[in-house]
């Protein structure tokens, strides 16, 4: 027995691990984690700046038209009174609208092919154009700026508004070019005026008092102030 007892010796109890090293340890290795998150936090706080720009030129841009003021028009823009100051004050609007636009055409609307395409040189010289490309970019910032908007705004933006401005530009102005603006080009024209507007009131008290009766006759001015009219219309 005393035999069987030395070729089987009893095991050596396990080492126990010194406390202070293994808390060494612990810390070693919360250094290196602490150190591996440092070492990614310069581009985590560079996303975060990103990030927070854009928000602050989502924000900026949304604000461009105030809530409870409209849609922004190009058409029915205040022209001045005439006074030197409140006329400097009507172009300076005048130019940061057109600042706000031109960055992004440049930015959004021309880097659709089709957009850029038709977008003929003289946009800015068809009063018509700019308009639908105000509104346009209105209902992008609706859609886009705008937090709580849902994404069928985009989508409607996508898929019927942008194609709709881009087939009315090139309907009004899609075979226009800068020399057409020339003195003597087919497009150099002043406003166009409301074609027999002296006949307003006489159509009024017709519609108020015997619209079951038929129209008035054209006068003998009218029919020649509208065969007058008749060319410059046609160059429109």
């Amino acid at each position: 027995m005393a035999g069987v007892a030395e070729e089987n010796p009893t095991p050596p109890a396990a080492a126990q691990p010194d406390p202070a090293v293994a808390g060494l340890a612990r810390e070693v290795e919360a250094l290196r984690r602490g150190l591996a998150t440092l070492a990614g936090l310069p581009r985590r706080v560079e996303h975060l700046a990103n990030l927070v720009a854009r928000l602050a030129e989502q924000t900026a841009t949304a604000q461009q038209t105030a809530p409870g003021e409209g849609t922004l028009t190009w058409l029915d823009l205040p022209a001045g009174t005439g006074h030197p100051a409140d006329l400097a004050g009507g172009v300076a609007e005048a130019e940061a609208v057109l600042a706000r636009l031109t960055g992004w055409l440049a930015g959004v609307y021309l880097r659709y092919c089709d957009a850029a395409r038709t977008l003929p040189a003289c946009w800015l010289w068809h009063p018509e154009v700019v308009e639908e490309l105000l509104w346009l970019h209105q209902a992008w910032l609706a859609a886009y700026a705008d937090p709580d908007a849902p994404v069928s705004a985009a989508a409607d933006w996508h898929d019927r508004l942008r194609p709709g401005v881009v087939r009315r530009i090139r309907d009004y102005a899609g075979m226009c070019s800068i020399e057409a603006h020339q003195p003597d080009g087919d497009r150099r024209a002043g406003a166009p005026t409301v074609p027999l507007a002296g006949a307003a009131a006489t159509i009024a008290a017709w519609w108020t008092r015997e619209r079951r009766n038929p129209p008035p006759l054209p006068t003998p001015e009218q029919l020649r102030a509208a065969a007058a009219a008749r060319p410059a219309r046609g160059r429109r």
